[in-house]
């Protein structure tokens, strides 16, 4: 792989945070559980989480055009850090303390999401950006695989202030390795309140004229809508409520998804790079095998054992992770090849806010139907409305989601931009 330092640093360090941020997913719902016993209480922290994160995330993406990037990364790191470092130091542990940091922590990280989604693909060259984005994700995945063990422990160990101090020391480290990263930035600042909304408005016009890009967000948005859902809420449902999994064989099925989706990002990033795009209909096509697979299995046409299940399940899961890697990559990589780098960060802002849309509309359907309906049909109700949307953008964009046209003039060079009007 040619892929440069800078992407190295970039890499390195968010995997350190992300280590640190895992460490703390895990011991935070546990701090709450024991505290609170409350299952509002856990909604309530998961809800500032992403409600104060959906406000900003359109004011982000203007400040992470308008302003340094690479200062924006490395001080929001280090101010999260910081703000952790104070809450041990002073001990804010109640609940209501925590959850008022949790906000403050959603609203941080949102900004430094703005500021790093434009920067990453500046640094590489545009034919890497698969592989990039790739080895990226595997290294997401080892701290999702290593995180939660660890976090556990270290909750047992020491409680939620060894856990928060963790975290602010990975936030630190990962500020380290950004600070090294060379990364040049020329833009306008802004000038008034009103230019803020001149931003946002650009952004939504620059999204709505580009044909090509729509057509990716498009097929995106229909998919997270539907399998979403399907991952978040109807698997989970089927194997605890019908395959009667125990809580370890749950947690290894997720670890099965996890291993199959670092394997297919290392073959992404070893072997295929900017190829792997060509393999998308490939992909969804096994994927949709193995939702049957899995709608079988938790249907009275199955006569397996609990134990048989399991592994059945563990192999398809397996396969899964793999072939998850060759949808989202390649779809990732040709939306940040085809916006140009002074309004990167606006323009995915915009599509993140109606992305995260997308899923709660799909949850908010599928809790009720599996109230009023047996799993296995609701698991098929949802593969054939993933049929529609793959059967429908096949017919009809086949080569903008297959093709390699790749829309390079959205990238202005690494690190350069012209500054933004």
């Amino acid at each position: 792989m040619s892929l440069n330092r800078n992407f190295w640093l970039f890499a390195v360090g968010r995997f350190v945070s992300q280590l640190g941020w895992a460490v703390q997913d895990v011991a935070l719902p546990l701090y709450v559980l024991d505290k609170t016993h409350s299952g509002g209480m856990m909604t309530a922290f998961i809800l500032a989480e992403m409600i104060p994160a959906l406000m900003v995330m359109p004011f982000a993406g203007v400040i992470g055009d308008r302003y340094n990037r690479k200062y924006l990364m490395v001080g929001f790191d280090l101010a999260r850090g910081g703000l952790l470092f104070g809450v041990i130091a002073f001990k804010f542990l109640g609940i209501h303390q925590l959850l008022m940091v949790q906000v403050i922590m959603a609203l941080m990280g949102a900004f430094f999401g703005a500021a790093t989604g434009a920067m990453f693909p500046d640094l590489v060259e545009p034919d890497e950006l698969e592989r990039a984005n790739s080895v990226a994700s595997s290294f997401n995945i080892f701290a999702r695989l290593v995180g939660p063990a660890l976090g556990g422990f270290i909750y047992a160990v020491g409680g939620i202030s060894l856990a928060l101090l963790i975290n602010a020391v990975s936030f630190f480290g990962s500020g380290l390795f950004e600070i090294l990263i060379k990364y040049e930035w020329k833009a306008k600042e802004l000038e008034s309140l009103g230019q803020v909304v001149s931003d946002i408005k650009e952004g939504i016009a620059f999204l709505r004229s580009n044909r090509y890009l729509w057509t990716l967000m498009g097929f995106a948005i229909f998919m997270i809508a539907l399998a979403q859902p399907f991952g978040a809420v109807l698997m989970p449902y089927a194997m605890r409520e019908i395959l009667r999994f125990s809580s370890y064989q749950f947690g290894l099925q997720e670890s099965a998804f996890m291993v199959g989706a670092l394997i297919g990002n290392t073959v992404i990033a070893v072997k295929f790079g900017r190829k792997a795009g060509r393999y998308l209909f490939h992909a969804l096509l096994f994927d949709g095998i193995m939702i049957l697979v899995f709608t079988w299995l938790i249907s009275p046409a199955s006569a397996l054992s609990t134990d048989s299940a399991f592994l059945l399940l563990a192999g398809v899961n397996v396969l899964w992770g793999a072939v998850e890697a060759f949808q989202s990559v390649p779809i990732n990589s040709k939306i940040q090849r085809a916006i140009p780098t002074e309004v990167r960060g606006r323009v995915i802002s915009a599509m993140m806010v109606l992305m995260h849309a997308a899923g709660p509309l799909g949850l908010l359907a599928v809790g009720p139907l599996l109230d009023s309906y047996p799993a296995w049909l609701v698991s098929l109700g949802l593969w054939t409305g993933m049929g529609a949307v793959v059967l429908y953008y096949w017919t009809r964009h086949r080569e903008t989601l297959i093709g390699d046209n790749g829309k390079e003039h959205g990238m202005k060079g690494k690190g350069e931009a012209t500054s933004p009007p």
